[in-house]
């Protein structure tokens, strides 16, 4: 089972969320994955979360669960990895949000949206008491982190995840342009086998479809 936690003021309509939809769907594996919206609040989004890890628990034990987690959401999952004990895959993630999102407090929009998104003051404590200091049993981590991370740097990222299995993509950008291009070796440490993509299937790494470009989300 796949848990994927979208960013900041992100939603289940961002790129690499739709893509990962898209590509188990290819696999006839789309029963297994699950996205919710994430509310603003921290405590909130973490409750939501377990809510729906509980919901399919019954099927799918933890040891069989993996949490994708997209920037904030990547914070979200480190959490919740050491919390349940499950597997965690990091795309860029924020390690040190309630230093980061100190300047974004206040009321603006969704990404994918006109709803008005509301960021307290108060979430900066949830953040923080959400925050994992240091990671146990590095082999349940994956982290794919970009050097061209415009919004977060990728060396805080490396070094809060020692002895993770790590992928450094030279360049690239926040919301990992190139994702499909790493999609695969996301489903294969979640356990999901991984059929080689046919040229001219629109999912094609190489070749992903228009409607499924990466934005230019902050922290998505």
């Amino acid at each position: 089972m796949i848990l994927y936690l979208h960013g900041f003021r992100s939603s289940p309509q961002s790129f690499k969320a739709r893509y990962m939809a898209e590509r188990l769907q290819a696999l006839g594996r789309l029963p297994e994955y699950d996205c919710p919206q994430l509310p603003a609040s921290p405590a909130a989004a973490i409750k939501l979360a377990l809510e729906h890890v509980e919901q399919f628990a019954p099927q799918f034990p933890v040891e069989q669960l993996t949490v994708v987690g997209s920037s904030l959401g990547g914070f979200y999952a480190t959490w919740l990895a050491e919390h349940l004990g499950c597997r965690a895959v990091l795309l860029n993630p924020a390690v040190k949000p309630p230093r980061d999102l100190e300047s974004y407090v206040g009321v603006t929009t969704q990404y994918h949206s006109d709803e008005p998104f509301e960021f307290k003051h108060a979430y900066i404590d949830e953040l923080r008491a959400l925050t994992v200091d240091k990671i146990t049993r590095p082999e349940r981590y994956f982290l794919i982190a970009a050097t061209g991370d415009e919004v977060l740097d990728w060396r805080e990222m490396t070094a809060h995840y020692p002895g993770a299995k790590q992928i450094v993509i030279e360049g690239s950008d926040h919301g990992i342009s190139e994702f499909a291009d790493y999609a695969d070796d996301v489903l294969a440490f979640c356990g999901v086998e991984v059929e080689p993509l046919n040229p001219l299937n629109p999912l094609n790494p190489l070749n992903p479809p228009n409607s499924l470009q990466a934005g230019d989300e902050a922290l998505s």
